[in-house]
């Protein structure tokens, strides 16, 4: 049978989609002979969800009935389970999605024509610009320190009249510090109060540093802060698509009208209310990786590696221009990384095998950049 060629046109998207970058996901492993492949490169719980979330996605009933529409069977368990409001709680499809209807309820064209500012550190979560430049809103990225960390005074002074949203992803994906609640606090207390802070927290479990953020005392300690979470990595539910969003109800009253009706599916969510339910298994599974995560890190010290100090579940080589290069070497290992060309190679906490293969692989490799 022949195939009709259709007809063709050029058609344009509006100026802002045009100029956005495209998201990069994590590759997968590519085989190589006599090695299994392992993908280090999404940051992916390779542990899974613990067995009764597991069970719960499996035995899901009601599958050609629409889910609860915002997700309101997971919301009151987030509520009991982190003793916050019902209202304050937020479902969205990972914590991107929640993320998407915070920028789109409150950053994008003003009634002036003028586009709203939206601040972030740079190098940093890779999809904030799309998510900006979607809504409409400019990005103000603010460049993070030589040791990956952001730098809360030049996104001070980075604040203007048009300044709508500012993010603030701790730890910092892809280069793994975490800020401190005591610079956090300072802070807040000098951004303007009607902007909206977000407290990007997708690695929190991980964090085992001496003053760790506590979102949730900011998030009650001031009004415009909004705490952004997922399931996707402590919980190893990437696959389900769950996370939220915990602000205020000045905030959130405004954030269901953003939010798209039956986000969270119903396996989704049957999943991350077992997995709350049974949280002290999801911590002994993050306690695994954390303890594989000092391992690499101590490994690399010893073997001339200077990297920042990182408190998620992954390492960033400041490689610049031999990124790619060694993302290739890792490829030939059977394993895939995420390299950021002219910048650094962010490799996840993996299986043991998968974390000896990678270490052996930086104690072989040249040229070894550091961090000052």
């Amino acid at each position: 049978m022949s195939i009709t060629e259709p007809v063709t046109a050029t058609i344009v998207p509006r100026p802002a989609v045009a100029a956005l970058p495209s998201y990069a996901a994590g590759k997968p492993p590519k085989p190589a002979e006599g090695l299994t492949p392992y993908k280090l490169s999404s940051n992916e719980n390779p542990l899974g969800p613990v067995p009764a979330a597991a069970r719960a996605a499996a035995e899901a009933q009601g599958l050609h009935r629409y889910p609860n529409p915002f997700g309101e069977a997971l919301r009151a368990e987030l509520a009991a389970h982190f003793e916050v409001r019902y209202d304050d709680v937020v479902t969205g499809t990972g914590s991107l999605g929640a993320l998407t209807q915070i920028i789109t309820t409150f950053a994008g064209t003003g009634e002036d024509g003028a586009a709203d500012e939206v601040i972030y550190a740079w190098r940093s979560f890779e999809a904030y610009p799309i998510v900006v430049g979607t809504a409409g809103a400019k990005d103000v990225p603010v460049p993070v320190t030589p040791q990956g960390r952001h730098n809360l005074e030049a996104m001070l002074a980075a604040i203007t009249e048009r300044t709508r949203v500012i993010l603030l992803c701790t730890p910092n994906n892809p280069t793994g510090p975490a800020l401190t609640h005591t610079e956090v606090t300072e802070f807040l207390t000098k951004v303007p109060s009607d902007v909206v802070v977000v407290v990007d927290e997708a690695y929190l479990e991980f964090v085992r540093s001496p003053d760790p953020v506590d979102g949730l005392a900011l998030y009650r300690q001031f009004p415009n802060v909004a705490v952004l979470r997922t399931f996707s990595k402590a919980h190893g539910l990437a696959g389900l698509r769950v996370g939220y969003s915990i602000a205020q109800q000045s905030i959130t009253e405004h954030l269901r009208k953003a939010a798209v009706p039956f986000g969270v599916n119903a396996v989704a969510e049957a999943a991350a209310v077992a997995s709350l339910r049974h949280i002290d298994e999801v911590y002994a599974r993050v306690e695994k990786l954390v303890g594989e995560r000092q391992k690499v890190t101590e490994a690399l010290a010893d073997a001339g590696w200077q990297i920042p100090e990182t408190q998620a579940n992954f390492v960033w080589l400041p490689l610049g221009a031999k990124s790619l290069d060694f993302a290739q070497a890792a490829g030939v290992q059977a394993l895939a990384v995420r390299p950021f060309a002219g910048e650094g190679v962010r490799v996840s906490i993996g299986e043991p095998e998968a974390n000896d293969r990678f270490i052996a692989l930086c104690r072989t490799y040249s040229g070894l950049p550091g961090v000052a």
